[in-house]
């Protein structure tokens, strides 16, 4: 009989109810992992793109020729940026399911991520994230009321109430908006890296998306642009297991690394332990210094997990093992760091509660200043006549006389404006 073709539909290893099953996750002992130099041919990396680079152990000793060799005040810094993201989400999240922001996006489980990446690279590097990176906002010393403002859509607003919630941007921090639409900063990051290049700066670009982005377009697209350019930029990939309820299988994962789509475009692949903050920062370091020097882009695949929620709106228990955060092979990035630390002789369980308890300090006093600005149920709020603005840089007649009809309209009282609760709205 001749064989029939047949529809293969990736599943992921375990559904609600199953105990959780890693048993696909190719790791690599730690140290185990060649360090190339940054100058090193592209041809010559594809094994980094099938190991995984790691330098912390089960026992919290750093091992191996990617160790950073980071002193411990430096690890401190990486500890508290982190654990100040974890604290912010939290305290997000809770508000949220109060009623009093419509939508959060956390980033639990993932802090390495984009506090160990944004630690390696210099400030003047243009950073084009995805929604689950405010740890970079957080090295960066932004003021987490702008943050919480953001969120709020209030008088303090960035966006002036014309985004999303989370859909931050930050020029003067060399931040770039976060889009609604995924992947579309890779190809973003490419061009800015490559206008770089020409005017001869020293300046890098880096993006993030995570590995269900990389099914689209945009992510082939910059791909291109950065081999055939040689265009100074690192392109991170997080696979975090889970585009909102779709597998990692879905996007390609079961097949080949993501990391190994780099080689596939003459683009050096390098496949990271993404909760171990140390290796995120030496791989992160290391591609920041071959794109400095002129040598090209990097694809960096951040191997880690997303223990909430997709966001708000989503209810995990209905597509994997509620507990199967617990079981991940490469725990908390964290916990793991703050073991480092003591391991070292540099930290404390009781020092770690302390910070803890200043961070929250922290945070709880950013939402009061947050909300002073204005709630979604409550004033002051936005002027309405700022959405006029912005779009053109000398404003056309019709939108002057549309602005002045809208603010006679605001002057006698016809058009209501006051802020509605959100219960009301739905």
């Amino acid at each position: 009989m001749t064989p029939r073709s047949r529809l293969h539909v990736p599943s992921p290893p375990a559904r609600p109810g199953q105990e959780p099953d890693f048993s696909y996750l190719a790791l690599s002992a730690p140290g185990a992992a060649h360090r190339p130099e940054v100058t090193v041919a592209a041809a010559d990396t594809e094994n980094l793109s099938k190991e995984l680079v790691r330098v912390l152990g089960d026992d919290h000793v750093a091992v191996g020729p990617w160790n950073p060799h980071l002193e411990p005040p430096e690890l401190q810094v990486g500890l508290r940026h982190m654990l100040l993201t974890r604290l912010f989400d939290d305290r997000m999240q809770r508000i949220q399911r109060q009623g009093r922001i419509s939508f959060y996006i956390k980033s639990t489980g993932e802090e390495a991520v984009a506090v160990a990446a944004g630690m390696a690279l210099q400030p003047g590097d243009m950073l084009f994230p995805s929604y689950r990176q405010q740890g970079l906002q957080v090295v960066r010393g932004r003021n987490l009321v702008d943050l919480m403002c953001q969120c709020l859509s209030n008088t303090h607003d960035m966006c002036k109430g014309r985004q999303m919630p989370i859909m931050y941007h930050w020029g003067s921090g060399n931040i770039f908006s976060i889009s609604g639409n995924l992947a579309t900063q890779y190809p973003q990051a490419v061009g800015w890296a490559m206008a770089a290049a020409i005017k001869g700066e020293d300046h890098i670009a880096a993006s993030w998306i995570g590995e269900g982005s990389s099914a689209e377009a945009d992510f082939h697209h910059a791909m291109t642009f950065a081999a055939v350019y040689q265009a100074p930029v690192i392109l991170n990939l997080v696979n975090n297991q889970w585009a909102i309820s779709t597998f990692q299988g879905v996007a390609g994962g079961e097949r080949r690394t993501f990391a190994q789509r780099g080689p596939g475009y003459g683009i050096p692949g390098i496949r990271v332990d993404g909760n171990d903050f140390l290796a995120v920062y030496a791989v992160t370091e290391w591609a920041a210094q071959r794109a400095r020097q002129g040598v090209g882009p990097t694809l960096i695949e951040h191997v880690t997990y997303r223990a909430a929620a997709h966001s708000t709106s989503d209810d995990p228990s209905r597509y994997r093992p509620k507990e199967e955060w617990k079981a991940w092979p490469l725990g908390d990035p964290i916990a793991r760091l703050k073991g480092h630390l003591i391991a070292l002789g540099e930290w404390s369980e009781e020092r770690h509660a302390r910070l803890e308890k200043e961070l929250e300090v922290q945070v709880n006093a950013s939402w009061k200043e947050a909300e002073s600005y204005g709630t979604l149920s409550g004033g002051p709020a936005l002027d309405p006549l700022t959405m006029f603005e912005d779009v053109f840089k000398d404003m056309p007649q019709h939108l002057v006389q549309q602005r002045e009809e809208m603010r006679a309209l605001l002057e006698a009282g016809t058009i209501d404006v006051s802020p509605v609760p959100l219960a009301q709205k739905a």
